[in-house]
């Protein structure tokens, strides 16, 4: 038995069912990836294992003091106060919590938000939505839990918080369930994907590569079988209608069987379709776009967020921008298409622009319509590649149903807020895309459809994403905003620009043949060394139980950010300098057993 069992669990939302009789076994070092497309249920299974809603059938079973945390997939809008006040009080939501004395509870909280690089001192209503997570994500952590549930957990973080929460799971997380959306993520921390199809979970004891191929091959070897089954079923369909000669008792059997067919095929839930994305071309712009020349731009008297920008962007450019939250990337995308006006220098626009907009905030979206009235701006139809088109239909092509389309904004997912927005941003045509952050909330499906769509786009496209696979299969460049104004451009995807960030290996350097092979003798020197050591030992560890005490004190959570800091790095040098001080004693204490 795992630690956590899911036995026969169904959940219905409207007619149909999200689970149908689903089992799923959790054991101690699963780090699990559910996958599935937008809407089939991933979010409302995490949220039934924690205990948020109940399932109509079945059960979840676990010890009756396991702790599971769960870090939802929305940043609450509401959240305000200082983040320690916030994490001790309300902001996380794990169950049968880890006890712990109110020191002990301030110290765990301290570390936590000092390894997460969040300010406890500041105040929640001011953070982005990246530094909003870290603070949930905190929270989530503070009672180490047993389990931890994660939805979408690397939607609003820049690149660098993405990959310092990998290495944080992978080191102090033991068993996890998530859904996400990137790929890079996904492939980096899964040891096991357990896809939901058409209310039923399917277990994969490999990684994503291998399922990708594995389910490929399942639903053509489906298809085929369905083909065979429908024909046979057409096939006793016209038997049955020519009427039964005899009632004899195999003719009575097939009766029994069609009717058993046909109860099987009625029942048959076919695989969701394909979106069908496509983008319209607007006729070809200038082959200038737009060139900055000495661009910088602050608000009020703040640090300047762009500082002597220039730059020149031709027709076919497809650019990636990046950079740590807070940095620009948005105010960037702004000033180019003149939404923002510069500080100090200058944006000159090219000719025959037709701008498209993708607003990561959706506020694109009127809370107040239904989805096709948000499509079709009220009306019912809409020129698609001068065509008209009912907007019912071409909703369609973006997977929402005609009763999902009537639907109001409110209860859609936010994968399906996002296919909105792509629905609204595709019916227009243009000649420059600008996409902020498009690639949240949606499967990998449609992720992929997107790709094509951008990858064959004949005009210009400027996205800010943090999506790694998404940057490495789109972009031709790589915009990078350094957080100090600085914005440098290079050539490639995203794992072309991280090559340039790495170190170059030292040239290799010509060795000499040492006159003799004889080991250093252990003289004068070496010996006063060796008894200098443990003198030095001792001297590096007190030093180092005194800063543990500084750090374990009930206060020191309310320490500020850069003494923080500074006390981690040297507990690092300390711990370094003492494991340094006792391989260099074994290798003294062999040199003198030689001699």
């Amino acid at each position: 038995m795992g630690v956590l069992n899911i036995d026969g669990v169904s959940l219905s939302f409207g007619a149909e069912r999200l689970l149908d009789g689903v089992t799923l076994t959790i054991e101690a070092g699963d780090r699990i990836s559910l996958v599935g497309r937008n809407g089939t249920g991933k979010s409302s299974l995490l949220k039934l294992i924690h205990g948020d809603i109940a399932p109509d059938e079945g059960v979840i079973r676990h010890h009756k003091d396991l702790r599971i945390a769960y870090l939802p997939q929305d940043v609450p809008l509401e959240m305000s106060g200082s983040v320690i006040d916030t994490v001790e009080t309300h902001a996380f939501k794990a169950r049968h919590a880890k006890a712990h004395s109110e020191a002990q509870g301030h110290q765990v909280v301290g570390r936590i938000l000092s390894e997460l690089g969040v300010d406890p001192h500041a105040d929640c209503a001011t953070l982005s939505g990246g530094q909003k997570r870290r603070v949930l994500l905190a929270g989530a952590l503070v009672h180490e839990p047993d389990v931890l549930l994660l939805d979408e957990p690397t939607n609003h973080l820049d690149i660098d918080s993405i990959c310092w929460m990998e290495t944080f799971i992978q080191r102090h997380v033991k068993t996890l369930l998530f859904v996400t959306h990137d790929r890079a993520f996904l492939r980096r921390i899964a040891n096991r994907i357990v896809d939901l199809d058409r209310g039923k979970l399917a277990d994969w004891a490999c990684d994503y590569d291998t399922f990708l191929r594995r389910k490929a091959d399942l639903l053509h070897d489906e298809a085929v079988g369905r083909a065979a089954f429908d024909k046979k079923l057409a096939k006793e369909e016209a038997w049955i209608r020519q009427g039964i000669k005899a009632r004899r008792t195999r003719d009575e059997g097939r009766v029994r069987a069609l009717v058993a067919m046909r109860e099987e095929r009625r029942v048959r839930r076919a695989q969701e379709g394909k979106a069908r994305l496509q983008l319209q071309h607007g006729e070809s712009s200038g082959r200038q776009v737009i060139r900055t020349k000495d661009l910088s731009f602050s608000y009020g008297d703040a640090p300047p967020l762009i500082q002597h920008f220039s730059a020149r962007i031709l027709r076919g450019d497809t650019i990636g921008v990046i950079g740590p939250n807070g940095s620009g990337k948005t105010t960037l995308l702004k000033l180019l298409t003149g939404s923002l006006t510069p500080t100090a220098g200058s944006v000159e626009q090219g000719t025959k622009l037709e701008i498209a907009y993708f607003d990561q905030h959706r506020a694109q979206l009127n809370q107040n319509e239904t989805v096709a009235e948000n499509a079709g701006h009220g009306m019912d139809s809409i020129m698609i590649n001068g065509k008209s088109r009912h907007v019912i239909s071409y909703l369609q092509d973006f997977l929402f149903t005609p009763d999902r389309a009537k639907a109001p904004i409110s209860v859609l997912s936010g994968g399906e807020r996002n296919r909105l927005l792509l629905a609204k941003l595709f019916a227009k045509p243009s000649n420059l895309l600008i996409m902020d952050e498009p690639t949240n909330d949606l499967d990998v499906e449609t992720l992929e459809l997107l790709e094509e769509q951008l990858t064959n786009y004949n005009g210009t496209v400027l996205m800010v994403s943090h999506d790694r696979a998404f940057l490495d299969n789109v972009v031709t460049s790589i915009l990078v905003m350094q957080g100090d104004g600085t914005v440098q451009e290079y050539i490639g995807g995203y794992s072309d620009w991280l090559k340039t960030q790495r170190p170059a290996a030292p040239a290799p350097t010509k060795r000499t043949q040492p006159k003799s092979r004889t080991p250093a003798a252990f003289g004068f020197k070496q010996n006063r060394e060796l008894n200098a050591l443990p003198k030095k030992i001792e001297k590096l560890e007190v030093e180092l139980e005194a800063l543990h005490q500084k750090m374990a004190a009930p206060g020191y959570f309310r320490t500020p950010p850069a003494e923080l800091a500074a006390d981690r790095e040297t507990e690092t040098t300390l711990d370094g300098d003492i494991q340094a001080a006792y391989e260099r004693w074994e290798v003294l204490e062999q040199l003198r057993d030689q001699g």
